[in-house]
């Protein structure tokens, strides 16, 4: 009987100091300055003032244009929106780099968006030959 009390206590030891490892606050992420960031901070809430007011009218912008991507997708439009493939550069270079794959987008399509959308950036001309 002994021996089962003090076993009891030893687990219930070891499960007390566990919960109190486990239960202690810890940052969630820190930035390259070692510096714990905020969730105001990770989503440009309080950065600076133009970034985010930026990068927050860039996802209404794609928030307006989803019907144009959903078209380019399924329906093989191959057309997008000068002001859509501004959001998409906008939010996926200066805001949040992963917010194609949160809004549902597999990485073949963003990847197909960056693609489009960069070389709509920078229309190649074709060389004309005098």
């Amino acid at each position: 009987m002994n021996s089962t009390l003090m076993i009891f206590k030893i687990v219930l030891l070891l499960t007390l100091v566990s919960w109190i490892n486990i239960l202690q606050a810890r940052p969630l992420t820190t930035s390259s300055t070692g510096h714990t960031t905020t969730l105001m901070t990770r989503v440009k809430l309080q950065d600076h003032e133009e970034d985010s007011s930026e990068c927050w009218d860039s996802l209404f912008e794609l928030q307006a244009c989803t019907g144009e991507i959903v078209l380019f997708f399924v329906n093989g439009e191959t057309y997008l929106g000068q002001d859509c493939c501004s959001a998409i550069r906008i939010i996926e270079r200066q805001c949040w780099p992963s917010m194609l794959g949160s809004l549902g987008f597999t990485s073949e399509e963003g990847d197909i968006l960056h693609g489009y959308c960069d070389a709509s950036e920078f229309p190649s001309t074709p060389n004309l030959a005098p």
